[in-house]
């Protein structure tokens, strides 16, 4: 058995290219498109195109948003956009310095940006509460910049709050979350300033890239897990 799980890491170590590796948009890493920022409560900020792609007659009365953190972003986009009540996920980058990041910057380690999924959703018909349930069991909260062959602070487990109540229903669901994990819990959980949308090519990834390896081997047995898939 030792032997067989030591040859499946090999194998998604050596053989299956890390996110954003893979054959598909790796000569568009520059073609980010930059965007001005409009302002939230808190002094935080997003993008203006938030949901322009989304018929704004179906929307509901009320949404809300969050901003998680849990390795790949075409992992954690694939996980929310499949949640009853959610309405949008879109790929980005959060938690850094440097304004408008492109994508080969982000992966320097140089902007101290994380990999996140903006996900505007219905409270009506899930709350943050649950969300933040699903994250725990999405990604691996213990291991600090990493999430399996991912490797970099890029890839951070972390949470980026909008509102001194999601900062406490966050703090709160990880220590719940820790009761039910042995190793330490490390996700960083913090005030959003800004979230940077990434690259049209990174966006619904899984979705337009099923064959993909890193689709096949990472995020079709995640989804499958959470069964999602």
């Amino acid at each position: 058995m030792k032997y067989a799980v030591l040859m499946l890491s090999a194998f998604l170590l050596f053989t299956v290219p890390g996110c954003g590796k893979t054959e598909a948009g790796s000569d568009n890493a520059g073609a980010h498109a930059q965007q001005q920022a409009a302002p939230l409560p808190g002094g935080a900020h997003m993008e203006k195109d938030m949901i322009d792609e989304t018929d704004s007659g179906s929307l509901p009365a009320v949404t809300d948003t969050a901003i998680f953190g849990g390795g790949c972003f075409w992992c954690i986009e694939a996980v929310f956009e499949r949640l009853d009540g959610v309405i949008s996920v879109e790929a980005g980058y959060a938690g850094g310095k440097t304004e408008h990041p492109t994508y080969e910057q982000v992966c320097s380690g140089s902007t101290g940006h994380a990999e996140v999924a903006r996900i505007i959703f219905d409270p009506a018909r899930i709350s943050y509460a649950d969300l933040l349930e699903v994250f725990w069991q999405a990604h691996d909260p213990t291991t600090m910049n990493r999430q399996g062959a991912d490797v970099g602070t890029q890839y951070r487990s972390a949470i980026f709050t909008l509102s001194d109540k999601q900062r406490s229903t966050a703090e709160k669901s990880m220590q719940a979350a820790q009761k039910q994990i042995d190793s330490r819990i490390v996700t960083e959980i913090s005030p959003l300033t800004t979230f940077y949308v990434a690259e049209n090519y990174h966006q619904d990834y899984y979705n337009r890239n099923r064959n993909a390896p890193y689709c096949q081997v990472v995020i079709r047995p995640k989804l499958k897990k959470l069964k999602l898939e």
